[in-house]
């Protein structure tokens, strides 16, 4: 049966391609809502570059006839935008105030709903669909977006499997087993690249053994030594050693890990890349290291910062600072760098200075600190590409950021969806859960779920219990 969909602003803004997202079915925009669109056009973000864009759309189907009595999208239904019915303002309980923008949407809605069947209010704002539902109005969440629609089924790059003793022997003998010797023991289907946990059962019940092997083509591989100190750090539990395992490999070009907070996402990541930065690294692959994170306060915003970029970027990048100048310690690397103290006998000392971590790579150009708000039109040759914190981006900024890696770049993308302060994505649109799962079938992309906190164990009990 044909459905009567009234648009809330928030859909529109956060997908301007919404409006054929609706099958046949006849879609209404409130009046109201083309006013809080002209508000938001003028932001230099992307909230007000989608602003624009679905004012564009609009003003370009004007050209088949009246928004008001209704134009045919391409979807087959019908678009109007229709101006709120004051003789509403009545029906609404006297706490809603028709002075405020959600109110009117929500008076629009109950007003259709009066007059015809099937009307549904699609909002991504939890309040009012609150609302709609104490007014006897059907509302909606704006699913279209979502990339799953249900957060159990996200991708975790990690599967177990049971096989004879025979066969775990020969991959420990052999380093590497053909896939299909494992594929029918196989409960879900194994993508490029994901670990695959090999165990073995003698009764049945009690484990005998185990390996653990990446899909490489149409064979499993064994995880080798080579994630073991890695720039002075090494893994503490078996998934470390997976996403270890895939940021060392050049051959993975993009490698996503998400995790609770401490589980050495962004510590791994750093160390991994300057492992392979040439003049730097004991495995030179890469010539710079370009590290980013959303500019994305949490809690109350202290407002504009005062002088250069790189002053500006110095808040958010202390937790790359803080991870940097623990492993220039572990790894107990020297450069060529003068202490301007001198030393005792009067020579000057070659150290590591008290803070190497950044202008000492920035000297040697090996380390840049890029904003993300400039990062379109650049094209980056042979550079390991750091976004951090990345499911505070949205699918758009995700796009833009990693289709700037030219020849020879990889692209490391870490975040953790239950630490999401952008109020205009979710854990099911943001960029990092988006580019998990569009990428977790590509032969040049990795992906791991990190289990466990490592950072401290107050940390670990905080990240559980509070």
């Amino acid at each position: 049966m044909k459905k009567n969909f009234v648009l809330d602003t928030n859909v529109l803004i956060s997908d301007p391609n919404c409006l054929n997202a609706f099958d046949d079915n006849d879609v209404y925009v409130p009046l109201v809502v083309i006013e809080e669109l002209d508000k938001l056009k003028s932001r230099q973000d992307e909230v007000g570059a989608n602003a624009r864009n679905i004012s564009r759309k609009l003003d370009d189907l004007r050209a088949s006839g009246s928004l008001f009595k209704g134009v045919k999208l391409g979807s087959g239904g019908m678009l109007s935008i229709i101006p709120c019915d004051v003789s509403v303002d009545s029906a609404l309980p006297t706490e809603l105030q028709s002075s405020k923008a959600d109110n009117l949407i929500v008076a629009c809605a109950l007003s259709l709903n009066s007059k015809m069947q099937n009307v549904v209010l699609i909002s991504k704002d939890v309040n009012v669909r609150l609302k709609c539902d104490v007014l006897g109005v059907v509302a909606q969440d704006y699913l279209n977006m979502r990339i799953a629609q249900d957060s159990s089924m996200f991708y975790k790059g990690v599967s177990v499997t049971t096989v004879d003793r025979t066969l775990l022997n020969k991959i420990h003998i052999d380093g590497e087993i053909p896939f299909d010797s494992v594929k029918q023991s196989c409960d879900e289907t194994v993508y490029p690249n994901q670990i695959v946990v090999i165990k073995s059962h003698d009764d049945g019940i009690s484990s005998v053994g185990s390996a653990l092997t990446r899909k490489i083509g149409d064979r499993l591989v064994k995880i080798g030594k080579n994630v073991e100190n890695v720039f002075g750090l090494s893994p503490k539990n078996k998934e470390q050693r997976f996403a270890m395992d895939l940021l060392l490999d050049p051959n993975v070009q993009l490698v996503t890990l998400t995790g609770m907070p401490g589980s050495g996402k962004t510590l791994m990541s750093i160390a991994a890349g300057l492992e392979q930065l040439r003049s730097l690294g004991s495995t030179p692959v890469y010539d710079k290291f370009i590290v980013s994170r959303p500019i994305q306060p949490m809690g109350k915003d202290i407002g504009f910062l005062p002088g250069t970029l790189q002053e500006k970027m110095d808040p958010w990048l202390a937790p790359i600072k803080d991870n940097l100048e623990f492993l220039f310690g572990k790894s107990k690397k020297v450069y060529n760098r003068p202490n301007n103290k001198g030393s005792r006998d009067g020579s000057q000392e070659h150290r590591v200075s008290n803070n190497p971590y950044l202008d000492l790579m920035q000297e040697k150009g090996l380390l840049e600190i890029e904003a993300i708000t400039y990062i379109r039109g650049r094209s980056i040759p042979r550079a390991i590409i750091l976004i951090d914190e990345a499911q505070n981006l949205s699918m758009h900024e995700i796009k833009t950021i990693v289709t700037r890696a030219g020849e020879g770049s990889k692209v490391i993308v870490t975040g953790d969806i239950g630490q999401i302060d952008n109020c205009h994505v979710d854990i099911y649109t943001n960029g990092l859960t988006y580019i998990i799962e569009k990428f977790k079938d590509q032969e040049i992309a990795g992906h791991v779920a990190l289990k466990k906190g490592e950072r401290s164990a107050l940390a670990t009990i905080a990240s559980d219990i509070l």
